[in-house]
């Protein structure tokens, strides 16, 4: 089913992106997962000799930290499915959190701890492809305190809907917002950092842009009025699209 929710995880996963303890930090990620060195990755000549082996070991840290997202999606989900009883509970719950979570991104208050990210020693990574699906795996639970308030709030999502296939399609579609922009940046590294440059500027003015959107989904949720806004959105999806979601 067409669903809104889907639409702001996907926001959501982009908006992790551009965080600023996950977007400055792109390049060394590219350079560790695919054994480039940021000078080659900077060198048009020498990138042109590695850029198949950065793509595919970006898609395969990709896949690391979809699966820890699409894990916590089904968890959640399955939670939310044991308490079906106790629905609005859940609902008013998980509104008012994902509310909290817009109120501190638009800088309401400020939480140090999730302010930065854990820290891993990985001196070296692990070979091959397999490798990098483990280094994305770990820099997932590394990335869980700066991220972990848009994360959260998807989470409750997830959690509202007491459907694992929900949560899970939730979830994937989280990873996916978050796991575009890493690979265009992959397929287009000089690019990529011209662009990253530019935009540290406009990093905090970005961060406040999901708060905005995070606190309109609180205030549905805790209005009920998530449900009626789908139901909208399903009178202008065409029949074609709905026979496939």
């Amino acid at each position: 089913m067409a669903d809104v929710n889907f639409l702001v995880a996907f926001a959501a996963g982009i908006f992790s992106f551009l965080s600023p303890c996950v977007l400055p930090l792109i390049p060394s990620y590219l350079s560790f997962v695919s054994g480039v060195s940021l000078e080659e990755l900077r060198n048009d000549q020498a990138l042109r000799r590695v850029r198949s082996r950065v793509v595919l070991n970006s898609v395969a840290f990709i896949l690391g930290f979809s699966l820890v997202f699409v894990s916590l999606g089904a968890s959640a989900s399955y939670l939310g499915s044991l308490f079906l009883g106790y629905r609005n509970f859940i609902r008013l719950s998980g509104g008012l959190f994902v509310l909290i979570v817009g109120l501190y991104l638009v800088g309401l208050f400020k939480i140090p701890a999730l302010e930065r990210y854990l820290q891993f020693n990985l001196k070296d990574k692990p070979a091959g492809y397999v490798g990098s699906v483990l280094v994305g795996i770990t820099f997932a639970v590394a990335w869980t305190p700066c991220v972990g308030p848009i994360l959260g709030a998807i989470l409750a999502l997830a959690g509202t809907s007491g459907e694992v296939g929900r949560g899970i399609l939730l979830l994937s579609t989280y990873a996916a917002g978050l796991a575009l922009p890493f690979f265009l940046s992959a397929l287009a590294v000089n690019s990529f950092f011209q662009f990253s440059q530019t935009f540290r500027r406009y990093i905090q003015p970005v961060h406040v842009m999901g708060g905005v959107l995070l606190i309109f989904v609180g205030i549905l949720l805790l209005t009920d009025y998530m449900t009626f806004l789908n139901a909208y959105v399903l009178r202008f999806t065409p029949d074609w699209l709905l026979k496939r979601l």
